[in-house]
Formats: C-alpha cells, sequence, structure tokens
C-alpha cells in the first residue's frame, strides 16, 4: 500500500541541482511505483477546489523568475488522466466537496520540479488540483480525508508545499538553518493545533502549508513518519512526512 506524502518541493532549483534531497526524492521514486499521482500544490490557488481534467500531456509551467537557463529548459511531459479525474470527482461528490474541471493548466513547479527527480521517464498519469490558503486546516483535512484509500489502489497522493516558507527571512547561500526555523519544525513534529513558535515567520501566508492538512487527511495514520529533514538557505524547510 502506497502511503500519502507531503514533500517539501523548496525552490525551483530543486530539478536540477543534486542536493541530498535530490537524492532522497530519486530513492523515493524507486521505492514507490504508482499507477497514478495525485498532487496537491501550493502553486495553484483557487476559490473552490480545482483539478486539472485531460488525457493529453501537460505544459510545463515556469512560474518563477531570475533562475539559471537550464532550469526553463526542463519539461516534464507528463500526461493527465481523466479517468482518475472522474473517480477523485465522484469521491468529492459522496462528501459533498465540490470540484471543477480545468483543461488547460499545466503543471507549476510545486508539481514538476519534484516529480523530475522522483520519476525523470514522465511516465505515469498525473492529476494536479489546487488549494485555497483562506480556508481552514479542517476544509483541507476534509479534502484529503475523501480521498483516503487510494494507496490500496495504487494511487500516490502528494502535498506539495514546504513547513517553513517566507522568502522575506531567506538568508541566501547560509545551509545552516536559523533556530526559529527548527524551532517551528521541531513543534510541528509533535503537534499541530497549538500555537507553534515561530508560527508568524515560518507560515506569514497558508498556501505552503495547507497542502500538509490534505496529505494527513488522506494518509491511513495521523502520526507520520519524517522521511527527510533538512534546510537551505537559513530558513527553507524541507521537512517532509510520510502518513
Amino acid at each position: 500500500m502506497l502511503p500519502a506524502l507531503f514533500l517539501a518541493h523548496g525552490s525551483p532549483m530543486l530539478a536540477i541541482e543534486q542536493t541530498e534531497y535530490a537524492t532522497f526524492l530519486g530513492e523515493l521514486g524507486k521505492q514507490y511505483q504508482p499507477k497514478a499521482i495525485v498532487v496537491f500544490t501550493a502553486h495553484w490557488e483557487t476559490e473552490t477546489l480545482a483539478m486539472t481534467y485531460t488525457d493529453d500531456v501537460y505544459e510545463t509551467l515556469y512560474d518563477f523568475g531570475g533562475f539559471p537557463d537550464e532550469l526553463y529548459q526542463i519539461k516534464y511531459p507528463a500526461r493527465g488522466s481523466k479517468m482518475v479525474a472522474e473517480m477523485l470527482e465522484s469521491r468529492f461528490a459522496e462528501q459533498g466537496i465540490p470540484v471543477s474541471r480545468d483543461a488547460e493548466r499545466g503543471l507549476d513547479h510545486g508539481t514538476w520540479t519534484l516529480l523530475h527527480q522522483m520519476y525523470p521517464k514522465a511516465d505515469i498519469p498525473l492529476v494536479q488540483l489546487s488549494v485555497n490558503p483562506y480556508r481552514s486546516p479542517e476544509a483541507h483535512y476534509r479534502i484529503g480525508e475523501a480521498l483516503r484509500g487510494l494507496g490500496e489502489q495504487g494511487i500516490l497522493v502528494i502535498g506539495s508545499g514546504v513547513t517553513v516558507h517566507n522568502l522575506r527571512m531567506i538568508k541566501w547561500g547560509q545551509r545552516e538553518p536559523e533556530d526559529w526555523a527548527v524551532a517551528f519544525d521541531d513543534w510541528l513534529i509533535e503537534r499541530m493545533e497549538e500555537l507553534a513558535p515561530g508560527a508568524r515567520m515560518a507560515v506569514p501566508r497558508a498556501e505552503h502549508f495547507v497542502p500538509l492538512y490534505v496529505a494527513l487527511g488522506s494518509g491511513s495514520k495521523h502520526t507520520p513518519d519524517i522521511v527527510f529533514r533538512g534546510y537551505d538557505m537559513g530558513t527553507l524547510s524541507y521537512l517532509s512526512f510520510a502518513f
């Protein structure tokens, strides 16, 4: 059975840098060979839950600027799956969760940078879904809960975000993490309901955090396994969980 995953997508440079985290993602891809992949990405925000709906090859979106030309040459030509999308749609309907279809949207870097390292052949059908940073953690948990059990069918659910994501606090070139960033992740590992140390700095806006609740809801257990922990640029966390 496949777990549900919360994976940090960090900087777009993840796609081309051979870091410890990139190596981990490559090994994770070898460990799990899904029939299809479902990704909730922090870089697609909609008021109502939305999902891609296509059988065609996705466009690769470069939704960032100021990076090396090499990064803009990467293509991730995965195909969508209307069949999987319709199955998700049915599950959401059973739980009274509205969802809209988007036949045009490509893959943003919250999705393809991770999958480029995990599944470089881009040969696994994929459905991408949105988040709403203004909705509650409970709402995102319910969305994930509607998909619980997909791992038993060979479908990998991924929440793609970052636990500590504050671009104003990044320390370019710094490899050692800031104490407050570590303290926030320490708290998160222990509990998710109390006021966390460094919360306002770690999560100034919730779009990168709510995919964690989707993964939590869709997983088979509430006590997560920490599958990776590391930091870059002082404050950017690569803490990742399996549920």
